[in-house]
């Protein structure tokens, strides 16, 4: 059942897509919530363990996302070792956002789970938003989308503003206590079909070309990103843009009671995020 939720809440990427948009949330129930990363106030660096014990110093409850992904080499075992620093507090209160078909993210779920067993988990397919706040976001605005996916595989990019809401109410009500809630947008669509919808929705033509790995790396790293963070995100697209997403769920609705956003409607409602 729903409850009152106690605070402070730690919010670990308290500035991220996902952490804003929970923290926004919690602020508008008046619960007290503590946003942090590398460069708050209170730091938290998933690398820097030394971190940790300030950032849990007092909370409540917990809302864990992991950057750049769960895929990533070591995130299985950074989330383990915070698990049990939770564990050790008595925190059972504690959502972890986790990707879909993912390995890593896989074991760092069964991590948390086999040390907080009251744990939730929020598991989400691509985030509609990567297009127009995230990775994708650049090569959307300028109107040609370059990846290395496969062009028949489609995906059912989730909205994180649904996303936001279900893990607030994991936090909130007993009913989800050691769930997975799998999280999907209604429909999949392949990247062409999903860049010919942005286009549409924001009123100017969006292309989608598929390029080669070595392509897309050396795009990143011209635009001054890491190396590894590249070859992270060619090897997750291998991984898990294989077929094994395609089937949506209904958990959106089952748990808000409305329909899951389509990629149309947060398009047209975020567009202006790309008009520059």
């Amino acid at each position: 059942m729903s409850r009152t939720l106690e605070g402070p809440v730690l919010v670990v990427g308290g500035a991220g897509k996902s952490g804003r948009r929970v923290t926004a949330r919690l602020d508008a129930l008046g619960v007290s919530v503590r946003p942090v990363s590398r460069t708050t106030p209170v730091p938290f660096d998933w690398g820097d363990t030394s971190t940790w014990d300030g950032a849990l110093d007092g909370i409540a409850a917990a809302y864990l996302s992991y950057a750049p992904d769960l895929a990533f080499p070591g995130a299985a075992e950074q989330v383990a070792e915070l698990a049990g620093r939770l564990a050790d507090r008595g925190i059972e209160r504690v959502v972890l956002l986790s990707g879909r078909g993912e390995a890593g993210a896989r074991a760092a779920e069964v991590a948390l789970l086999d040390a907080v067993p009251t744990a939730r988990v929020v598991r989400c397919s691509f985030f509609t938003q990567n297009f127009t706040e995230g990775v994708f976001a650049e090569g959307v605005g300028a109107g040609e989308l370059a990846l290395p996916v496969p062009t028949d595989v489609p995906e059912p990019f989730v909205d994180l503003e649904d996303v936001a809401d279900i893990a607030v109410a994991a936090l909130r009500d007993d009913a989800y206590a050691g769930q997975v809630l799998e999280l999907t947008g209604p429909e999949a669509l392949t990247f062409a079909e999903a860049c010919k919808t942005l286009g549409a929705s924001l009123g100017r033509p969006v292309t989608f070309r598929a390029i080669t790995a070595e392509q897309f790396i050396g795009d990143v790293v011209a635009a001054g990103e890491p190396a590894e963070l590249a070859y992270g995100l060619v090897e997750l697209f291998g991984e898990v843009l294989d077929g094994r997403n395609v089937a949506t769920t209904d958990t959106v609705a089952r748990v808000l009671g409305r329909p899951a956003t389509t990629l149309a409607a947060a398009a047209r409602r975020d567009g202006a995020l790309l008009a520059h």
